[in-house]
C-alpha cells in the first residue's frame, strides 16, 4: 500500500503574495471576493446560484472541500495581498488522481484590480511546484476558453502544452463556450514507494 501525506495547512510566500490553502474561518473572506468580484469572473466560469454568494453557501462549499482536502482529491488556495491582507485570487487543484495517474485539472481566479501585475503566474508557479514536489503529481492539465488571452498567456509562460481542443465544453453565461486544453508534466516525477 502507498503511503500518503496530505498536508492541510499549506502556507507559500512568494514576494508580495501568500498562497494558502483554505480554511473554513476564510468564510466571510471568500464570500466576500466572490461577491465583489461576480461581474469580473461571470464570463469566465460557469454560472453561480445565488447561494455561492452567500456566507451560509461557503461555509458549505468549505465543509466539502476540507472533506475532499482530507481524503487527497482536492487542494484550494487562496491568495492574499501582504499589504492589505485582502483575497485577490484562487487556486483549485481538483479531481486529483493517483495511481496509476497521478494527475489533477487546474483552475483559477483573480479579481479584476489584481490584473496585469503578474501575480497569477508568481501565485500558480508556487503551487505547481507544491503539487509537483510535495504531492508529486506528474500532469496538470487546464482547460479555458480561447478567447481568454490572458489566461492563456499565463499558461503558456508556465510552460503547459497544448493537447486538445473541445467543442462546446462548459456552459459560461448563459452560453456553451469551446475549450482548449493545455498540461504540463512533472519532469522530476518519482514513482511512489509501496510497501
Amino acid at each position: 500500500m502507498t503511503q500518503l501525506n496530505f498536508l492541510h495547512n499549506v502556507s507559500l510566500t512568494e514576494d508580495d503574495i501568500i498562497i494558502r490553502t483554505a480554511q473554513i474561518s476564510d468564510v466571510e473572506t471568500i464570500t466576500n471576493y466572490y461577491k465583489n468580484n461576480k461581474d469580473h469572473l461571470e464570463k469566465w466560469e460557469p454560472e453561480r446560484d445565488n447561494n455561492f454568494f452567500t456566507v451560509q453557501g461557503w461555509y458549505q462549499i468549505l465543509c466539502k472541500f476540507d472533506e475532499l482536502n482530507r481524503n487527497g482529491s482536492l487542494v484550494y488556495f487562496i491568495i492574499i495581498d501582504r499589504q492589505s491582507s485582502e483575497m485577490i485570487g484562487s487556486i483549485s487543484f481538483s479531481n486529483i488522481f493517483r495511481f496509476p495517474f497521478h494527475s489533477c485539472s487546474l483552475g483559477y481566479s483573480l479579481s479584476e484590480k489584481a490584473q496585469g501585475k503578474g501575480i497569477m503566474t508568481k501565485a500558480l508557479t508556487a503551487a505547481i511546484n507544491y503539487m509537483f514536489k510535495v504531492q508529486n503529481l506528474h500532469r496538470i492539465s487546464a482547460y479555458f476558453m480561447p478567447k481568454n488571452n490572458k489566461s492563456k498567456a499565463v499558461l503558456e509562460r508556465l510552460g503547459f502544452k497544448f493537447e486538445g481542443f473541445a467543442k462546446d465544453y462548459l456552459l459560461i453565461n448563459k452560453q456553451w463556450e469551446d475549450h482548449e486544453l493545455v498540461s504540463l508534466l512533472n519532469p522530476n516525477w518519482i514513482k511512489p514507494q509501496t510497501r
